[in-house]
């Protein structure tokens, strides 16, 4: 007892940043309670879901899961009491971690063992701290009152963080890992990779200002999702974001949708109709799919740029808007420009700031972040106990190029989830999704033996970074195999730091901090 007080002692007399003082916490708990996984959750969409900010033991793509409180039994105990709760290996209640656990057996493991208890910050609920275990009565009670004992110590922590975060924010703008909008789970954007952070910080500073922002990237990578968070961050966020799909609209149509028409304007005007930017007025307009727009239309768009003036179809009278323009597009428009189907100076205008949002090929193990939400929300929607991916699946996700992006991935996690439905699975059971399942063309898993040896003349040579994260990956997993799953000896055989070792599993998705 006195060892772990002084080791959490030491980490709040530390300066750490905020993921990796709640990354030590969980590992320390952990190896203190010899059990298989400790997670810290965090309230989130007004206190009707929770969301993992950093958890050891877990499969990689735990961190991306939001765990909606009414549909898990345990964790809504747990929220409810101030007290530990215990759940032991012959309760009624699912566990939501079954099936989560870092496996060593190659087979889903089922959660025997659990307790957890809830945390207070400045009086008011931030969430839950979970300990699960796979051997029946690792939570005795001992054990519980040692968790409690440690109650303050941990809040001690996690108010640290919060804080030390919160004065970095006041000093510079920086990029989070995940942003939530004010509903909470619908609108979030996840992403750990450095291409997001670097995005998510350019968003940041410009969203403030008053700048037209052209969005630019392929189709898929939700490039709706960014321009509502540089609606929300900018200092209109409190008014209307109206969104335009310019490739729905029809050339006839198109004047009228943008800036409004007068009674007879034309036939079926039977009354004066405001358009789409008076509308928007005080807020944000979205010109999605802008590079769809027709010529002519694309001059008077130029006009209310120039001016900030719109003119109703059917009058002379101008009107005077306050709008700002943020434009987005999966089209090259310096190609539209030279070949003749784009303004040159509209062009210019929209793009004062253009912002490239990366595909998700260049976001490293922000794949697993986003597998791990879409497979929650589907074992939500079918009903299923658990729903998780095999070690070959993961890897066939890391793999694979994703032409079609963060969307590709949602409808290959429910296609295979169905899929596993109709080839006989229950769902009472702990359903896994293995690699054939996806339906990844290129994607074919290796095994941990099969990652470390070259490649023959006649097979698909990967890149060599690909290559030699691969074989990092299997030396890893082969250690861990080796030493039960315990880092500090796994580290020691590879010759390695534990710390060094810890840094390095997460570089290769191994193991995640929010």
């Amino acid at each position: 007892m006195r060892t772990i007080h002084a080791l959490l002692l030491a980490d709040l007399a530390s300066e750490l940043p905020m993921a990796v003082r709640q990354q030590r916490l969980v590992e320390t708990l952990r190896l203190h309670f010899r059990c298989g996984a400790v997670a810290l959750l965090q309230l989130d969409g007004h206190g009707e879901l929770l969301r993992p900010i950093a958890v050891d033991g877990l499969v990689n793509e735990a961190l991306g899961r939001r765990f909606v409180i009414k549909e898990h039994p345990r964790l809504a105990a747990i929220l409810q009491r101030r007290e530990v709760t215990c759940f032991h290996h012959d309760s009624g209640l699912s566990d939501p971690y079954d099936g989560l656990l870092i496996e060593r057996t190659g087979q889903p493991l089922h959660v025997h063992d659990c307790m957890g208890v809830g945390l207070d910050l400045e009086g008011q609920r931030f969430g839950v701290l979970t300990l699960d275990a796979l051997t029946i009565g690792t939570f005795d009670v001992a054990a519980q009152r040692e968790l409690a004992q440690l109650l303050p110590l941990i809040e001690a922590a996690v108010r640290v963080s919060r804080l030390e975060s919160a004065l970095r924010a006041s000093h510079h703008s920086g990029a989070v890992a995940a942003e939530r909008s004010p509903k909470g789970e619908e609108g979030e954007i996840l992403g750990h990779s450095e291409a997001m952070s670097r995005l998510l910080n350019e968003l940041q500073v410009v969203a403030d200002s008053e700048l037209p922002v052209l969005l630019l990237g392929e189709t898929g990578v939700g490039k709706e999702m960014f321009a509502h968070r540089l609606h929300r961050l900018s200092r209109r966020g409190a008014r209307a974001l109206v969104h335009v799909n310019c490739a729905a609209l029809p050339e006839s149509l198109a004047e009228s949708e943008l800036f409004g028409h007068v009674r007879g304007a034309f036939s079926g005007a039977v009354s004066d109709r405001p358009g789409r930017f008076e509308a928007a007025e005080g807020g944000t307009l979205l010109l999605d799919e802008v590079g769809e727009l027709p010529l002519a239309i694309q001059a008077k768009l130029l006009r209310v740029l120039q001016n900030g003036e719109i003119q109703r179809l059917g009058t002379d009278r101008p009107r005077k808007v306050d709008v700002r323009v943020i434009a987005a597009t999966n089209r090259n428009l310096r190609e539209q420009v030279a070949e003749g189907n784009f303004r040159a100076d509209l062009y210019h205008r929209l793009s004062v700031y253009p912002i490239p949002i990366p595909p998700l090929r260049d976001r490293g193990n922000d794949v697993l972040l986003l597998a791990g939400r879409f497979l929650e929300l589907n074992r939500a929607r079918l009903g299923l106990r658990s729903l998780r991916l095999s070690t070959g699946a993961e890897e066939a996700l890391r793999r694979y190029r994703w032409p079609g992006n963060v969307r590709e991935l949602e409808h290959v996690i429910s296609r295979a989830a169905l899929k596993a439905l109709s080839r006989g699975a229950k769902r009472s059971d702990i359903v896994t999704l293995e690699a054939d399942l996806l339906d990844l063309d290129d994607a074919a898993p290796l095994s941990s033996a099969e990652e470390a040896k070259p490649s023959k003349p006649n097979e698909r040579q990967l890149p060599l970074r690909e290559a030699v994260e691969a074989c990092e990956r299997a030396c890893i997993r082969t250690a861990l195999e080796r030493h039960d799953g315990n880092w500090a000896r796994a580290a020691k055989g590879l010759g390695m730091d534990a710390s060094n070792l810890h840094k390095l599993a997460r570089r290769l998705g191994m193991k995640l901090t929010a």
